[in-house]
């Protein structure tokens, strides 16, 4: 008895729960600083990933992690909801006005967690097992969760429920082939066709696959992922007049946190095959899919963080900011050209920048390694006629995270010259360290620190970065 008296006395007067991250555990505190530093220190070109505000980190980080609220509004299977009810409604009313959507032609599902389970969810909603998908090749700039497989092997899930045929690029201009995906339309006859991309430079022409979808009658889905942000503010074309269903994520463009939106179309009518109008609305195979289908409760601390993100996207600044982000793109893209380098597509209409590397007799692993020894993220990425993932020869870069922090189109022209310098060094090592690309990452990781030439740009590159705050952090 006195035992537990004196613990019970203990936890009173010093709960756990009250210690800060450094008191609770040091180590990871002293992580997450180690990565702050590496953040401020780097150029960040990965055109997935951005900076979110200190308003958005807020919410991500309160109270609203600690309640489970499975279901939907007025409708939940726990008690204590109420306040989560209201968030819910206001994520979902602010995500269509953040796209200038009409809640009579428009409605959208917040709780998936990120983009690849939201594309599962859809295929699940509307198709059954083993209908057929029409995607963009993983190679040509797709995604996996759009369905990729290989002569041997189904390696996206998607390919394993459904059956997935690819369309791809003209090899010769790089872009999508709409005729070509017209003829494979034709002949496969999928139930939805994906419009949508991950490391595709150009914008897409969503009319056209609406009629190639209409000839077919297939499902239009449109992945905005990546684009979302400059679609909200009306600086690349919206699919949401050709679309049945529109996907995006909340990072990315958007600035948001780790989530995705899926958005539906409601109150309209679809005829059958015999002329009669039936319901076309796809609110409950969407709702129905995500939760019970695919999901249970729903991390609201994300939904409440994603409202954030979409309150500061009707503001000028957002549109300010893609347009900038459109700005430098052009830049890195016309600055690469002027320094020889070979660009997919031949240059870029939106925020990213796919080279093709194999004109200068370098991969994009071997260059991915070396800029991220100097403090610059990009990654390698596969381009048209590659045949391995693993060592492909294209390198994937953006504009939208360091646009966040300032920088502006005369300081992309410097960011252009620090790649090329890493491209230069990629070049010299691959001669000195054998033929291997595990033979080149041995060799950085036992020579990086003293070669002369990495140090010396990992030094401009840090000093370059640190003038500019990073959102959520300065």
């Amino acid at each position: 008895m006195q035992l537990y008296t004196s613990v019970y006395r203990f936890s009173r007067l010093v709960p756990r729960q009250r210690l800060t991250l450094n008191q609770a555990d040091p180590t990871i505190f002293g992580l997450i600083q180690e990565e702050i530093k590496r953040q401020r220190e780097s150029i960040n070109l990965i055109p997935s990933e951005n900076h979110s505000s200190k308003a958005v980190l807020e919410a991500l980080g309160s109270v609203m992690s600690t309640k489970y609220a499975e279901g939907y509004p007025g409708a939940r299977y726990y008690g204590g909801t109420q306040v989560y009810d209201k968030v819910e409604l206001l994520c979902q009313q602010r995500a269509l006005n953040a796209f200038n959507l009409n809640s009579n032609e428009w409605g959208v599902n917040v709780q998936m967690l990120s983009g690849a389970p939201a594309n599962f969810a859809i295929y699940t909603g509307l198709l059954a097992p083993k209908d057929r998908i029409l995607s963009l090749d993983l190679p040509h700039g797709g995604h996996l969760s759009h369905g990729y497989q290989t002569e041997t092997k189904k390696v996206s899930a998607v390919s394993s429920y459904f059956e997935v045929m690819p369309y791809r690029l003209n090899e010769e201009t790089e872009l999508i082939d709409y005729e070509q995906m017209e003829v494979l339309a034709k002949a496969f006859r999928p139930k939805l066709i994906v419009a949508g991309a991950s490391a595709y430079a150009r914008i897409i022409d969503f009319q056209a696959i609406r009629k190639i979808c209409d000839s077919v009658k297939a499902y239009l889905l449109a992945d905005i992922s990546h684009t979302a942000g400059m679609m909200a503010a009306e600086q690349l074309p919206s699919p949401f007049p050709y679309a049945d269903v529109v996907m995006t994520t909340t990072h990315k463009s958007m600035r948001g946190p780790r989530g995705s939106l899926i958005f539906y179309r409601v109150g309209q009518k679809e005829v059958d095959k015999n002329g009669k109008p039936i319901n076309y609305d796809l609110k409950s195979k969407i709702d129905q899919a995500v939760f019970p289908g695919l999901q249970g409760g729903p991390h609201f601390h994300t939904i409440t963080s994603i409202a954030v993100a979409l309150e500061e996207a009707k503001t000028p600044e957002f549109k300010s900011y893609q347009m900038s982000v459109l700005l430098n793109s052009k830049k890195l893209a016309d600055e690469l050209l002027k320094r020889n380098f070979s660009l997919v597509s031949g240059g870029t209409d939106n925020h990213l920048v796919l080279v093709n590397l194999k004109p200068k007799s370098i991969d994009g692993a071997r260059v991915e390694s070396i800029l991220q020894a100097v403090n610059i993220s990009v990654n390698k990425n596969t381009v048209p006629k590659d045949k391995s993932a693993l060592v492909p020869n294209g390198l994937r870069m953006g504009s939208v995270p360091m646009t966040s922090r300032g920088v502006n189109q005369d300081e992309f022209a410097q960011i252009a010259d620090f790649i090329d310098r890493g491209v230069a060094i990629a070049q010299k090592v691959k001669g000195e360290a054998g033929p291997k690309v595990q033979d080149f990452k041995d060799w950085l990781a036992k020579n990086g620190d003293q070669h002369p030439d990495i140090q010396k740009l990992k030094k401009d590159v840090v000093s370059f970065s640190s003038q500019f705050p990073v959102p959520g952090l300065d």
